[in-house]
């Protein structure tokens, strides 16, 4: 990688006369330290990036910490050969047998709590949005649950911690000040970090180094003394190629990387901290990682302590509208600080601040909520519409009218009451009037046939206006949804309909025409036999005067007269008595056949339409719930999505041009 840094300690070192130890300090002679201490030098002959402590104090150090019990140096030869299935004596003869056992957890690990809650919500809103939402939408949520999966299986003891950083920033020096060799390599030549290098304080990465792809070529340990540093135990540091490279290759692997780690220290310099393209590609995304991410101003020695807070306010000003939270004042955020990787300023509150965040492991629950909050604010807009959404009685009511309009329920009501009163002032009524009702039948229509009162229509059921209920029903169910279940409900609703005017033809011949054959009350036959008697009277009178006038009855006129008017006067009454009688019954025969008729289009349309539509309401009211607990009850900082813009995920690929 290319370091400022490295020209100015050469520059720095000519200008004094300093000895090689300020040159060694720099990294200018790092490549005789690293390749002495591979061929066996002491652990206490570290030479640091501030190169205040003497060797002595160092070894003297180190022995205290190997008479400590529960070290990880202690238990690294035991578990080496509990896993090689040797002996401890044979592998290390002078050891203590009777060292405790490493307290670190076990390799892999589960997650717990919310974030276990929030997986398994994830991976069933997944499932039951695969034919709903499309699959560029679930990719996300897909690639999460992947991730967190595969890094469950690994080591939980680890926390991945990637330095990323423009050419020219200094990350590769602050990358060996951190490791306290010079590890990476550093030079004049751009870029000199082609590909990324890790350097674990611990053993059991071995996995998460292979899940990053970085070669064995390229792993490291802290050989001076480094892995005597309890703090840093569990540290897993990658070394990043610059993310703004000329080379492409170099690009895909720091966002390759920067998809897969726990956690990332951003290095910036005075020059290019307010870069679009760091901003807009990477932080400005991520801003849902807050918690997992440094940004750390490097090169301080460079500006003077005001200078310096100057560039600092106006990086936190710039990671504030990038929508970064920062964490101040304890609460959840970045850490921002400033370094200089060159003089050791401020490194060591690096350290510390980096052995607190790796002690306390909850990296990559961390890492991974991020991740979840990214995929739920992806999401938002498939599962989160617009107020209120489903069917009311209300809406189900008009589709019931409406089918019941289409079917002609209320028209077959009024036609079966029509026949009833027919029918009732047909068998009672006068004789003489039915004679002169069908008279008028044959004068009006040329025909005897009652039923031709009428044309008659070719369809049972109006299409035009069942297609017309079923979209109304289906824009009132769809109203307030997300987009991909509206169209889902409009769907379920066009495939009932495409069978349902057929379907309400069939009904309606199966239940039958109500006005074909009314029942007959049981008072019918003798109002009937009234309206006989009545006939009788009528014709017994005539016969009478016709005796009296031909001589074969004795005269007397009034009493024949009586008996005709009777019979006369009787009939109309008889026949009013009915009409009015029947209007009862003819009325509740009608609203007997509409209901029955409006229940049975109802039960059709219900069955085919408003049933296939509750069950897509239902399956969005499940994904809504499962999708609130994806989302969860997390500080409004770690939701990716809103007006900042943008999606969160570590590697992500959008640029810009920032405007300053």
């Amino acid at each position: 990688m290319v370091d400022d840094d490295e020209s100015r300690a050469g520059a720095r070192a000519a200008d004094t006369g300093g000895s090689g130890a300020r040159a060694a300090a720099t990294g200018g002679s790092g490549a005789g330290v690293q390749s002495g201490a591979r061929a066996g030098a002491p652990a206490g002959a570290r030479t640091g990036a501030g190169g205040g402590d003497s060797a002595r104090d160092r070894g003297r150090d180190g022995d205290r910490d190997r008479e400590q019990p529960g070290r990880w140096d202690d238990g690294l030869i035991a578990r080496r050969a509990a896993e090689r299935g040797a002996a401890v004596a044979d592998l290390a003869p002078g050891a203590d047998d009777t060292q405790e056992p490493d307290t670190l957890p076990p390799l892999g690990g589960s997650y717990g709590g919310p974030l276990r809650a929030r997986l398994d919500a994830l991976h069933e809103l997944v499932g039951l949005s695969r034919t709903r939402v499309e699959s560029e939408a679930l990719a996300e949520a897909g690639r999460v649950l992947d991730e967190a999966a595969a890094r469950q299986r690994l080591s939980s003891r680890h926390t991945v911690i990637a330095i990323a950083g423009a050419t020219g920033s200094g990350k590769s020096t602050l990358f060996n000040a951190l490791a306290g060799v010079p590890v990476s390599e550093t030079g004049l030549r751009r870029p000199t970090t082609s590909a990324p290098i890790a350097l674990s304080w611990s053993e059991g990465a071995a996995g998460l180094l292979d899940r990053l792809a970085v070669p064995s070529r390229l792993r490291r340990r802290p050989l001076a003394g480094g892995a005597a540093d309890t703090g840093l135990q569990g540290l897993v540091l990658i070394d990043l190629p610059d993310h703004d490279s000329a080379v492409t290759a170099h690009r895909d692997q720091v966002d390759r990387v920067l998809g897969l780690v726990d956690a990332v220290i951003w290095v910036v310099d005075p020059e290019k901290y307010a870069d679009a393209a760091l901003h807009e590609r990477y932080l400005r995304p991520l801003a849902g990682h807050a918690e997992v991410t440094f940004v750390v101003l490097n090169q301080i020695d460079r500006l003077g302590t005001e200078a310096a807070d100057l560039v600092l306010d106006d990086l936190r000003r710039l990671l504030d509208e990038d929508g970064v939270a920062l964490g101040e004042h304890g609460e959840p955020g970045a850490t921002v600080l400033a370094v200089s990787a060159l003089t050791g300023e401020g490194v060591p509150e690096l350290r510390d601040m980096v052995a607190g965040f790796v002690q306390e492991r909850t990296a990559p629950e961390r890492r991974l909520a991020a991740d979840v909050d990214a995929a739920a604010a992806r999401l938002r807009p498939a599962y989160l519409g617009d107020g209120r959404s489903g069917l009311d009685e209300r809406a189900r009511d008009a589709f019931t009218d409406r089918l019941g309009v289409a079917v002609g329920a209320q028209a077959a009501g009024e036609a079966a009451e029509r026949v009833w009163r027919r029918g009732a002032i047909r068998a009672c009524g006068t004789p003489w009037l039915r004679l002169y009702r069908w008279y008028e039948r044959i004068r009006e229509h040329g025909s005897t046939d009652p039923h031709l009162a009428g044309p008659v229509e070719d369809e049972l059921t109006a299409r035009q206006r069942v297609e017309q209920a079923v979209r109304v029903v289906a824009d009132e169910a769809s109203r307030g949804l997300p987009a991909p279940w509206a169209q889902a409900v409009r769907e379920a609703a066009a495939r009932g309909a495409e069978g349902l005017p057929e379907a309400l033809d069939e009904l309606t011949i199966t239940i039958g025409d109500a006005a074909a054959r009314p029942p007959r009350p049981a008072w019918w036959p003798a109002a009937v036999l009234a309206q006989a008697v009545m006939t009788l009277l009528q014709i017994f009178g005539a016969l009478w005067l016709v005796g009296q006038i031909v001589g074969v009855v004795e005269p007397g006129l009034l009493p024949p007269v009586l008996v005709m008017l009777g019979g006369i006067i009787g009939g109309p009454l008889v026949e009013w008595a009915c009409e009015g009688a029947v209007k009862g019954p003819a009325r509740r025969y009608g609203q007997e056949a509409e209901r029955r008729l409006r229940e049975a289009a109802a039960a059709c349309g219900r069955a085919r339409v408003l049933d296939p539509v509750a069950a897509e309401l239902m399956r969005y009211r499940e994904v809504r719930e499962q999708y609130a607990t994806v989302v969860g009850s997390r500080p409004s900082a770690r939701i990716v999505g809103g007006s900042r813009g943008g999606t969160g995920r570590l590697g992500a690929t959008r640029t810009g041009v920032r405007g300053r």
